[in-house]
């Protein structure tokens, strides 16, 4: 039996800072750098983190889909939040998927992201049920680097199995070459990068050939047969140069988002495959490589089956969903390069009591709450009394997720007083349609937007607060306008 990819989805944040700032602001010290400030690249909340990334294009992904079924999750990224604490577990909980399965983190290279998802086609090809890939990533970068503009926070998602697969997978292959073009040690925030020209000549050009060459001969496909070709990297003309030495057509290209995204690190390969099948047509034939100590490549075909498949936001409606940011300092300060002057306020100790958050981990971090089995009124949180005057029964709750219903603000404030490292503080009631309200925080409020009583909300998976002295960051789920235009759109 066939195994492929049974379903994709994708993420990408909604405010995309302009890359014109971050050169205005670096003029003096690096004028080179209006060389790259054409374009934005997609800015992470100070509430999000690869994690919360990771279940967006998650939930995109499994649209539709019985999440009964999945056996395993597997998540990828060089930005994890955790380094002892499964991160792809708290993805498992988030979903309110079963606690049988397999969880299982890919990190450190680049190409982490394409060696997950060739790791999961693998173990599927056995039959075990459908995996859960998911891929994430918001790096740190160094302030007036060029990898500052060349960046970009996002992440994607697919479901692999056997059976009805949207794209079947003709072959892999992996070249692993210890080629360090760039490194991070232990306690580095940056990464450090060596000379661009040794990079592409005995690297780009020289180890991912190798890949997919191999990949195409396995196959038995002609190098001028595939569609499309997604290869990851900001440099100019390197996935050309890669093209035309492997035989690819020039119009096999795909594009690298770098105009309105940029690069997302090592979710970039499978961002860009998110893309590509949402763009693809039956027959097509779709190529990816990465790079990063050596390089994957992974070949697929389009099947009859994308025609069935449900449509979902995936990478391009995510990227109409925009907010031109135009603020460097708010860059710099949610992705913790500035140390700022937060106030009395931000000094409450933000320390989380495991034993309560593992005791109530399907409320907080699945947003399970509750539903009444005698006369089927819904409500959060999850309690032993029936809330309904009429029925009030002791005892009857079944558990009911909310985190998928459609929910409207019923009152709400923008607050200065509490802190926020995003003033003002957005909070309100908001009412779910089967019944159910929650006072809830409200995220992803651009400056230009307008809260009205009545506006229809989504539930979205986020960082409630950090314990920065412990290292320990807190998730729930907060409210964010469900349709609302975005200024630049």
């Amino acid at each position: 039996m066939e195994v492929g990819i049974l379903a994709y989805g994708g993420y990408i944040p909604q405010s995309r800072l302009q890359r014109s700032e971050i050169a205005k602001a670096h003029s003096w010290f690096n004028p080179g750098l209006k060389g790259l400030a054409r374009g934005e690249r997609a800015m992470a909340n100070w509430d999000e983190d690869s994690v919360t990334m990771a279940v967006e294009a998650a939930r995109d992904c499994l649209a539709d889909f019985d999440r009964g079924q999945v056996s395993a999750v597997y998540m990828a990224s060089t930005s994890f939040p955790f380094v002892d604490r499964q991160n792809a577990g708290i993805v498992a909980d988030a979903l309110n998927l079963s606690s049988s399965l397999q969880t299982l983190d890919f990190a450190s290279s680049q190409r982490a992201g394409s060696a997950g998802l060739s790791v999961a086609l693998q173990v599927a090809k056995g039959g075990s049920g459908p995996i859960l890939f998911t891929t994430s990533e918001k790096r740190k970068t160094k302030a007036a680097s060029p990898l500052e503009l060349t960046s970009g926070d996002g992440a994607a998602a697919f479901l692999v199995g056997t059976g009805k697969v949207v794209a079947r997978l003709l072959s892999a292959h992996t070249e692993a070459v210890d080629f360090v073009d760039h490194f991070r040690g232990e306690n580095e925030d940056f990464d450090y990068s060596w000379e661009e020209r040794w990079i592409r000549d005995e690297g780009y050009l020289k180890i991912v050939p190798e890949a997919i060459n191999a990949a195409l001969t396995e196959a038995d496909v002609k190098a001028e047969d595939i569609t499309t070709f997604c290869f990851p990297v900001a440099a100019r003309g390197v996935a050309g140069a890669i093209a035309k030495k492997t035989g690819l057509q020039e119009s096999a290209i795909a594009d690298n988002m770098q105009a309105n995204c940029g690069e997302t690190g090592t979710a970039h390969s499978m961002v860009m495959l998110a893309q590509a099948l949402q763009n693809s047509a039956p027959g097509d034939k779709i190529l990816v490589a990465s790079f990063g100590q050596g390089s994957d490549a992974l070949l697929f075909e389009v099947t009859d089956e994308i025609k069935s498949l449900s449509p979902r936001r995936g990478i391009s409606g995510y990227l109409a969903r925009r907010y031109a940011e135009t603020n460097y300092n708010k860059f710099l300060a949610f992705h913790e390069l500035v140390n700022m002057e937060r106030g009395i306020r931000a000094e409450t100790d933000k320390k989380t009591g495991l034993t309560t958050l593992y005791r109530n981990k399907g409320m907080a971090q699945a947003m399970v709450g509750g539903q009444c089995s005698q006369c089927g009124t819904a409500q959060f949180p999850k309690s032993n009394m029936c809330v309904n005057e009429n029925c009030g029964a002791i005892g009857t709750q079944e558990d009911y997720p909310f985190a998928d219903r459609v929910s409207k603000v019923n009152s709400f404030t923008a607050d200065r007083l509490t802190y926020s490292p995003d003033p003002p503080a957005y909070y309100g009631m908001v009412q779910f349609e089967e019944g159910g309200r929650l006072m809830s925080d409200f995220t992803d409020i651009s400056p230009d937007m307008e809260i009205e009583v009545g506006m229809p909300m989504r539930m979205m998976f986020r960082i409630k607060d950090y314990d920065n002295k412990r290292g320990f960051r807190r998730y729930f789920w907060k409210a964010t306008p469900a349709g609302a235009s975005s200024k630049g759109e």
